[in-house]
C-alpha cells in the first residue's frame, strides 16, 4: 500500500502540514529547494507514521474523495467529473468596484463573507499576505472581521502550509470556515475525521478549482522578467484586471521593496503558461480532483465562451449543500446563471485533459519504469489517448521538472537568464508537439473519456 512514506519519498508532498497536525507537530515541514514546504518523516516512530498516513492526501491509507463525499453528502447526486453536487451555477458580483479588486467573479471572497456576517463562523482560515518572511509572501492566516477579510482576498498562485494555523486553533472553541485546493480540503477533511476536536471547529470548507498549485518561486519568476528581482520583492498580484481584454488576458503585477507595481501580461512571460506547468508542484501530476469534490462549495472560473470575454471574470459554482445554495439563489447583489452538468465540465476541460487524462499516462510511465504510485480514480494506460496528447503530456511533465531546477540555479547565480535560456527549447518543443497535433479528433476523444470516466484502480 502507497503510504505517506511513498508519498514523501516519490516527491509526492504537497505540503499541506496534515501530518504535522495529526502527529502534535512531531512530523515537520521544510521549504525545500523546490520552493514548496515538503514533510520530514526523519526518526518519525511508526505508530505515528500510520496516523501521518490516514490524513495524507495522497496516501492510500486515507479514504478517498469518493469516500469523502458519501459519507459527508449522503442522496446527493454524483457525477465523476464533479464528485457530489447539489447546485451548479455560473455568477459574478454586481458590485463592480468589488468585483475589480477579486481574481474572477468575487463569489469565492463573498461567501466567506456571508459566513462570518451571517455568524456561521468565528473566523476564516485562509491564505494572505504573510507575516513571517521565513513562510515567503503567502501563509496561512486566521481572519475574523468581515471587513479584513475583504480586503485579503484574491486567488494566490503560492505553495503554502496549513500546520501552523490549524494546530493553533485547534480547542480555542471557535468555528471556522477553511479556504484551500482540493488536496489540502481533503486533508482537512480527513484530518476533522480523527480529530474530534478539529472536526467540530471546521464547520465549512470551502475549495477552489485548482488546475496545479504552483512553487513559491512561480511569484518570484514572473516577478523577475517584470523588473523585480527576488531579493527586492516586496508582493504580487497574480491577476490584475485589464478592461477591453478577455477574463483569460490578465496582467501580473510585481512590487517592490521600494517601489511602485509594475505590470507585465502574464501570456508573455516564461512560466505565465498554465499549459506549461511551470513551478507545479510534483504532487499535482497525481490529483484527479478537480472541482474539490470533498469542499462544501467550489469556486473556479467559468471558462466558457459566453463568460470569457468579459473581462471582470465570472465564477463556476459547484455547491454542495442546500443551504448555501439558497444563499447564492436569494441574494440581490449576485448575477447567477444555473449551468448543466455538461457545462460546468466544460469550464474546465483543459483541466480534464491535465488531470484525467494526463494521469492516466503519467501514472502508465511510472508503473512502466517500476515507481510506486498511489491508487486513483483513473487507470495507468495510453489505451484511447492519441499520440500527440501523449507527447505533450510527457512534454509538460519535463518541463515542470526542469523549471524548479533551472530557477534554483538562476537565484544560485543572480542571473535570471539562467533560467530563461534552460526553459525556452522546452517551451518551443512543447509549442511544435501541440501545432502539429490531430486536435480536433482529440478533442472529440476528451469529450467522451470526460462523460464516461469512472472509478478505477491504477
Amino acid at each position: 500500500m502507497h503510504g505517506i512514506e511513498d508519498v514523501v519519498r516519490g516527491g509526492m508532498c504537497v505540503g499541506c502540514g496534515a501530518c504535522a497536525v495529526r502527529t502534535d507537530g512531531r512530523i515537520s515541514l521544510e521549504l525545500g529547494r523546490r520552493r514548496s514546504w515538503e514533510a520530514d518523516l526523519a526518526d518519525v516512530v511508526e505508530p505515528d507514521l500510520r496516523a501521518a498516513s490516514r490524513v495524507c492526501p495522497f496516501s492510500d491509507e486515507a479514504r478517498n474523495e469518493d469516500q469523502l463525499g458519501a459519507s459527508r453528502f449522503p442522496g446527493l447526486p454524483h457525477d465523476p467529473r464533479v464528485g457530489r453536487y447539489s447546485g451548479l451555477f455560473a455568477g459574478r458580483l454586481v458590485d463592480e468596484a468589488r468585483l475589480l479588486g477579486a481574481s474572477s467573479g468575487g463569489l469565492t471572497g463573498w461567501v466567506a463573507e456571508q459566513l462570518l456576517v451571517r455568524g456561521d463562523v468565528d473566523a476564516v482560515i485562509h491564505v494572505a499576505t504573510s507575516e513571517d518572511p521565513a513562510k515567503g509572501l503567502f501563509a496561512y492566516r486566521v481572519t475574523d472581521e468581515p471587513a479584513t477579510y475583504r480586503s485579503r482576498r484574491k486567488s494566490l498562485y503560492y505553495a503554502t502550509t496549513f500546520a501552523d494555523v490549524l494546530a493553533g486553533v485547534r480547542g480555542d472553541g471557535r468555528r471556522y470556515a477553511v479556504l484551500g485546493v482540493p488536496c489540502f480540503l481533503k486533508a482537512a477533511r480527513l484530518l476533522a475525521e480523527e480529530d474530534e476536536v478539529l472536526g467540530s471547529q471546521l464547520a465549512f470548507f470551502l475549495g477552489l478549482v485548482c488546475g496545479h498549485l504552483k512553487s513559491q518561486a512561480f511569484a518570484e519568476a514572473l516577478a523577475w522578467q517584470a523588473g523585480v528581482a527576488p531579493d527586492e520583492l516586496a508582493t504580487v498580484d497574480f491577476r490584475v484586471k485589464v478592461p477591453g481584454r478577455s477574463s483569460s488576458r490578465y496582467d501580473f503585477g510585481a512590487v517592490p521593496v521600494d517601489g511602485a507595481e509594475v505590470d507585465a501580461p502574464v501570456a508573455g512571460l516564461v512560466g505565465g503558461s498554465w499549459g506549461h506547468a511551470m513551478f507545479q508542484v510534483q504532487a499535482c501530476d497525481y490529483c484527479d480532483d478537480i472541482f474539490a469534490e470533498t469542499a462544501d462549495i467550489a469556486f473556479g472560473d467559468a471558462w466558457l465562451p459566453r463568460y470569457k470575454e468579459d473581462w471582470r471574470g465570472m465564477n463556476v459554482i459547484v455547491s454542495r449543500r442546500p443551504e448555501l445554495d439558497a444563499l447564492l439563489r436569494e441574494s440581490a447583489e449576485l448575477v447567477l446563471d444555473e449551468l448543466t452538468l455538461d457545462e460546468v465540465a466544460a469550464t474546465q476541460a483543459g483541466n480534464f485533459r491535465h488531470r484525467r487524462v494526463g494521469l492516466s499516462v503519467r501514472l502508465h510511465d511510472d508503473v512502466a519504469a517500476g515507481r510506486p504510485v498511489p491508487v486513483k480514480r483513473v487507470p495507468a494506460s495510453l489505451e484511447g489517448v492519441d499520440r500527440t496528447r501523449v507527447r505533450l503530456v510527457r512534454q509538460r511533465r519535463l518541463i515542470s521538472r526542469r523549471s524548479h531546477e533551472a530557477f534554483a540555479d538562476a537565484r544560485a547565480a543572480g542571473d535570471l537568464d539562467v533560467f530563461l535560456r534552460a526553459m525556452r527549447p522546452l517551451v518551443a518543443t512543447y509549442a511544435r508537439i501541440d501545432r502539429g497535433g490531430p486536435l480536433r479528433r482529440f478533442a472529440r476523444r476528451v469529450q467522451r473519456r470526460v462523460a464516461g470516466l469512472a472509478p478505477k484502480r491504477g
